[in-house]
């Protein structure tokens, strides 16, 4: 432990009064920011998350391993806030109607994946996670399926408002919407993303293969034409 780490024992004065606390709440946000910034200094300099230790954060950090030890009880944990600091809040719901909460949705996660090309960090992490069921476990719990869980209300909404089809499979249409984004992500790279219509021309692609129909009248049966008899 260093002395960083040392709690801060009160000081009393000649005259038997404390000194004022020594606020260290500061010096907690500096912690965290300086380990979050040891991690992605070191993950962007291409180490892998099996080499990355609590011992080798602490030590490019400049803290204790005790002062990472305080905040995350192993290195999954630490891993997965880092990743997960670096995602935007969910947009907010309640939108017009379902339709502009989807685009929000989608729009949200196009932005995500302009970051994760942007961030090697978080390309890196995701693609390493495989190895690290724990880690893997911890991401999917806390940051991807609350995305989803936004999808599946929106869906809802527009079930319940009668415009989505009462019988519509939920998970597949996360799917649909989810898919082609992390396609571009991850697989297609080079793909475009930067285009802000992109997440209004899926939603509506998606919509015409799966909004109510009005019921169809049926048509009227065409009367026979009266057969004329030729003049003899």
């Amino acid at each position: 432990m260093t002395s960083a780490d040392t709690p801060l024992k009160p000081c009393h004065g000649p005259a038997g009064e404390q000194d004022a606390p020594r606020r260290g709440r500061p010096r907690s946000e500096a912690a965290e920011q300086a380990i979050y910034a040891a991690v992605e200094k070191l993950m962007e300099d291409g180490t892998g998350l099996s080499e990355l230790s609590i011992e080798r954060i602490a030590a490019e950090a400049g803290v204790g391993k005790a002062t990472i030890y305080r905040r995350w009880p192993n290195k999954e944990a630490l891993l997965v806030d880092v990743v997960a600091r670096l995602e935007e809040p969910l947009p907010p719901l309640g939108g017009p109607t379902y339709r502009d909460d989807l685009i929000s949705a989608v729009d949200y996660m196009r932005r995500r994946g302009l970051i994760k090309r942007s961030r090697w960090i978080v390309r890196s992490a995701l693609g390493q996670m495989n190895a690290w069921p724990e880690l893997k476990h911890t991401y999917h719990e806390r940051v991807v399926h609350p995305r989803r869980e936004m999808v599946r209300q929106i869906v809802r909404r527009g079930v319940a408002a009668g415009e989505l089809r009462a019988d519509l499979d939920v998970e597949l249409l996360c799917e649909m919407l989810i898919g082609p984004i992390l396609l571009r992500t991850v697989l297609w790279d080079d793909a475009p993303l930067e285009d802000p219509d992109l997440p209004r021309q899926m939603v509506d692609a998606a919509l015409q293969g799966i909004g109510a129909r009005p019921p169809v009248p049926p048509v009227p049966p065409v009367p026979p034409v009266p057969r004329v008899s030729s003049a003899s």
